[in-house]
């Protein structure tokens, strides 16, 4: 199957096509559930856009924990439907769906009563096991195991000898979730899907009570579009409530968000060769293994200001590392913390004021005909959203429409990914590149890798490491922008690469160097150049500041100091 190009010429022609004719299905927002939902729309046959006012992923997407999981916690809660459901999900995409992107990853879970302890929590990690197996796709995790406190801190020799009596160690996966999200979406647009960032949504067109389509801006060159279709679907997360207002009618539900914010470290700080999860006294603590990092969070406080760009406090990144420590050998300090971020999770309104409590199901609704709603749930079901948002739809649509395939529909790069995989050695010799640098790109473009490797050829010095960001080659920022719907210098160090976490530069080192391989590709100046490179260590500087602010108050006052998006 042909790989879709999300270059500057290709937006611009979905743009057009979008407002030419009317539209099947309309997606407003292009986070995991939104990208899902176009590719549920589009191989049930059905002509389908998707606008998103800023970049793929650029919301909560982007700003996960970065796993694929069942939910072990819910486990507790005795919310079996939810982690069957998620665990079926897990074993589709680990096995079928994106092998090139999900990958297993190991927990240890210490254990700090003797006895009663490990009966309880064994007898749910047994329970997580089977049901995984149950559901026919588990079958590609090793199963838990129990460890001795001595065998414990040979895995794990960071952690601290009075820490723990014992410990289990189980599997769950995870993923580069913005990579995902523009994985789904070009995957989407080679099955015919019109797709467009940078395109806001000003308003809903109506005829009497129905909704019929969408005005679209067009935030990069500013003409308006008016883009008809027979169902618009809102896929906005925490944006919800505010995307429900522009048709003046109040929602069945609300979307409230909560804070979640994570630390990066670099691998040598902890030394372990498996991820950690702990208990604190309101959720869990995770420590997950990043490639050449670590990354630790998460909190869970109620959010209710600016949600473009939340901002972890102070007090937020002395809470996780002061339950990191506490097991800990060696202390981390604020020294040691690479990167910071902070994202959403859009949970659906509850009676508790607890945030913790508020619902991680999702649900669809029908608020206006013609208007789709679908909220709340995890990023490891997005299919099952995306699957009962365009089951919703298409009850409106006057013709029968085929039932969801998308279980059964690899994303780009899958096909072939374990034969290249295989083959990674006679790769590395036939292009010069080291292997590690092919399994690098393998892992994050499957079989989409021989398309860097044509860039490669083509200019041998896209072959070399960005400077001061050594774990990327130049080619992937050129092939960001002329494929993946990169539009600006913050999409690339972000969101196509995690430049902006991974290195304690935050970025600013080669972000110079990415601006001039991206701007032959987007017909930037010099000019252009030097306002993207300034507004890029603007945002740096209001991250770094808001971060030393004692509260949320003051954290977002200082991360709103900088411009948010690059001007004209």
């Amino acid at each position: 199957m042909r790989t879709a190009t999300l270059g500057p010429a290709e937006r611009t022609e979905a743009l057009a096509a979008m407002a030419e004719r009317e539209l099947d299905v309309l997606v407003v927002g292009a986070g995991v559930v939104g990208a899902g939902t176009v590719l549920d729309a589009v191989t049930r046959g059905l002509s389908t856009g998707l606008v998103e006012a800023r970049d793929w992923a650029s919301g909560t997407s982007s700003r996960s924990s970065k796993l694929i999981h069942g939910g072990l916690r819910y486990l507790e809660m005795l919310d079996f439907a939810l982690v069957r459901e998620a665990l079926k999900e897990r074993g589709l995409l680990l096995e079928r769906l994106a092998p090139h992107l999900v990958k297993p990853v190991p927990f240890l879970y210490p254990l700090q009563h003797k006895g009663w302890e490990r009966l309880y929590a064994g007898s749910g990690v047994a329970l997580y096991d089977a049901m995984s197996v149950s559901s026919g796709h588990g079958r590609g995790l090793p199963v838990h195991r129990h460890l001795t406190r001595r065998h414990a801190l040979r895995v794990a020799p960071a952690l601290r000898k009075d820490a723990l009596v014992g410990a289990l160690q189980y599997y769950d996966a995870q993923m580069d979730d913005a990579r995902f999200v523009a994985n789904l979406v070009r995957t989407a647009a080679s099955y015919g899907a019109h797709v467009a960032n940078g395109a806001r949504v000003t308003g809903f067109l109506r005829e009497g009570e129905r909704v019929v389509g969408a005005r679209v801006q067009d935030v990069e060159g500013g003409a308006e579009y008016e883009i008809r279709a027979k169902q618009v679907v809102n896929a906005t997360g925490v944006w919800t409530d505010d995307t429900q207002a522009l048709i003046g009618e109040r929602g069945q539900f609300h979307v409230r968000a909560s804070k979640g914010i994570h630390l990066v470290v670099p691998k040598d700080r902890i030394h372990s060769s498996t991820g950690l999860i702990l208990r604190t006294e309101k959720s869990v603590l995770f420590v997950i293994p990043w490639g050449r990092h670590w990354i630790i969070g998460t909190t869970d406080t109620d959010w209710d200001l600016d949600k473009a760009h939340p901002a972890a406090s102070s007090a937020d990144i002395d809470y996780l590392l002061e339950h990191v420590n506490s097991v800990l050998n060696t202390p981390l300090g604020r020294d040691d913390v690479e990167g910071v971020y902070a994202g959403l999770r859009p949970l659906l309104a509850g009676e508790s004021d607890a945030t913790s409590k508020l619902s991680r199901e999702h649900t669809v609704a029908h608020p206006a005909p013609g208007l789709v709603v679908v909220a709340g749930g995890k990023y490891t079901t997005y299919r099952v959203m995306a699957k009962d948002a365009v089951d919703e739809a298409v009850h409106a649509l006057d013709r029968r429409v085929a039932d969801c395939v998308t279980e059964d529909i690899p994303l780009l790069g899958a096909e072939g990914y374990r034969a290249l995989w295989n083959a990674r050695a006679r790769i590395a010799d036939r292009t010069g590149l080291h292997v590690v640098r092919v399994e690098h790109l393998l892992n994050r473009y499957g079989s989409m890798t021989e398309e860097l490797l044509e860039l490669v050829k083509g200019d041998s010095s896209l072959g070399e490491p960005l400077t001061g960001a050594e774990d990327y080659l130049r080619a992937e920022v050129v092939y960001a922008a002329s494929h993946e719907g990169a539009r600006h210098l913050d999409d690339v160090l972000t969101r196509r690469t995690r430049i902006s976490i991974e290195t304690f530069d935050r970025g600013t080192r080669c972000a110079r160097e990415c601006a001039d391989l991206m701007a032959p590709v987007l017909g930037w100046d010099t000019d252009r150049i030097e306002r993207e490179v300034e507004h890029y260590r603007k945002r740096v500087e209001a991250e770094r500041e808001s971060q030393r602010q004692p509260d949320d108050l003051t954290a977002d006052a200082a991360r709103l100091g900088a411009p948010d998006i690059v001007p004209r």
